[in-house]
């Protein structure tokens, strides 16, 4: 019999049951930590040997800029596969891709190297070229697996499955950047890439272990009419709609990472290591919240939680754009550009609301994953995941140009500040209009 106390702890620590009963979604999340980590360093690796070819942020921004609509474009694509075949042997084929792309990148630095002891280096457009199929498959891969957990765990256990993903993910930004970082300072572009592989193929045994996973209904083939069976799901489900609406309205209005640098050099200080920290900051609200998503099982209310925490999410958003305002008053001092002339108070808020961000972000999260996983019939939900991820592909460029613009326009603290306060009406809004999701009730139920 348990203790009182070891009790307690399950209810308040990460609730690892989903790993100790299915070495299905053990596999499974494994493999999902090592393939985001190597999405990570990827991510990382390529835009410092970019900048040390042309000196050219421009040329690093476009990694993402030019990979963004195809990536986009793959994730419902990979949702209609998802549904129309074994989605095991499709994350099989994505795997291999993902594998490719990081070897076209290898055999890239190896040519750069050589070339760059003759003074000279390679074309940068493949680069766009095997970033971009990393892109693709990496986000198809996302959305194939997520519709796969309902598959392999009972519903009961899908909220702590998503609590466990949102570990991984926050273990990932987290810890991705820093080994890229320190491989590339040490060992070279080269082995960076090299390890990079060995995550890739580490990851791939964890879904080759998979069972055959093929559809449990008459398939719909990917094309014009499984999209219409789509929107027509969509229009029948106003939860899961809005869900998605609510996943755009926060991150178009709620994204002010692009703000960091300008903030870094003419507001708080600091610099690179700045923006650093309150990056890392987010992802740290992220993994805390996992860790300490035991109670998650027991919500019912799950609609409700939703809404608040997008709410709570505005609300941080609001708080880091007061801090911006407060230091352009001066009534918060101002840094300079070396970290150690940074400004420490307003440093330290902007940190904390970005671990609020994080956290509130994350506990939203949970919930829409868990809602879209059990409420969508398992014949449809490749592409519900598909839909979804191309929203979260999607939704921060959206974020990026809005606060871009109106920092422009307007100053620095305006996007977040206004923003934020958008998100909180707005949420409120929605939930008011839409009692399918203000009054949803996780109730266990098997979906038809």
């Amino acid at each position: 019999m348990n203790s009182p106390g070891s009790a307690a702890k399950r209810r308040t620590f990460v609730d690892l049951t989903p790993l100790r009963l299915s070495p299905a979604f053990a596999r499974l999340w494994f493999s999902a930590l090592l393939t985001g980590l190597g999405i990570q360093v990827t991510i990382v690796a390529v835009g410092l040997q970019l900048y040390a070819i042309t000196h050219d942020t421009l040329a690093v921004a476009l990694v993402g800029g030019v990979a963004l609509i195809p990536a986009t474009i793959a994730a419902p694509l990979a949702g209609m596969m998802a549904d129309a075949f074994d989605r095991r042997k499709l994350l099989i084929v994505l795997a291999i891709m993902l594998f490719s792309s990081t070897m076209g990148l290898l055999v890239l630095t190896v040519v750069d190297v050589s070339l760059d002891a003759a003074g000279g280096h390679v074309w940068i457009w493949p680069y766009y070229v095997f970033t971009t199929l990393g892109a693709m498959s990496g986000i198809a891969i996302g959305a194939t697996r997520s519709a796969i957990v309902p598959r392999i765990l009972p519903r009961e256990l899908v909220a702590p499955a998503s609590a466990l993903n949102g570990l991984s993910m926050g273990a990932q930004v987290m810890v991705g950047p820093a080994i890229a970082g320190v491989l590339a300072a040490t060992v070279g572009f080269e082995w960076t890439f090299v390890i990079d592989l060995v995550l890739s193929a580490a990851a791939f045994l964890g879904i080759a272990l998979l069972p055959a996973l093929p559809p449990l209904s008459d398939v719909v083939r990917p094309g014009w009419k499984s999209l219409k069976q789509s929107i027509r799901f969509l229009r029948g489900v106003p939860q899961i709609t809005s869900g998605f609406v609510a996943d755009i309205l926060a991150m178009t209005f709620g994204r002010p990472y692009v703000l960091l640098p300008a903030v870094a050099a003419g507001l708080i200080g600091g610099g690179p290591i700045t923006v650093g920290l309150i990056m890392s900051a987010g992802a740290a609200g992220t993994f805390l919240t996992g860790l300490f998503s035991g109670p998650v099982k027991h919500v019912r209310r799950q609609g409700l939680v939703i809404g608040r925490a997008i709410q709570f999410y505005g609300l941080f958003v609001v708080l880091f754009g007061l801090v911006l305002l407060l230091v352009s008053l001066d009534v918060l001092p101002r840094g300079g550009l070396a970290f150690d002339s940074v400004s420490i108070v307003p440093l330290v808020l902007g940190c904390l609301a970005f671990v609020g961000m994080g956290a509130s972000d994350e506990v939203s999260a949970i919930f829409r994953t868990s809602m879209l996983l059990t409420d969508v019939p398992d014949e449809i939900r490749g592409r519900m995941q598909g839909f979804f991820f191309a929203v979260v592909n999607g939704g921060p460029r959206l974020g990026d140009v809005y606060a871009g613009t109106f920092a422009g326009l307007v100053t620095l603290w305006f996007p977040p500040f206004a923003g934020g306060f958008v998100i909180v009406i707005a949420m409120g809004l929605i939930l008011r209009l839409t009692p399918a999701l203000r009054t949803y009730v996780f109730d266990g139920a098997v979906p038809r």
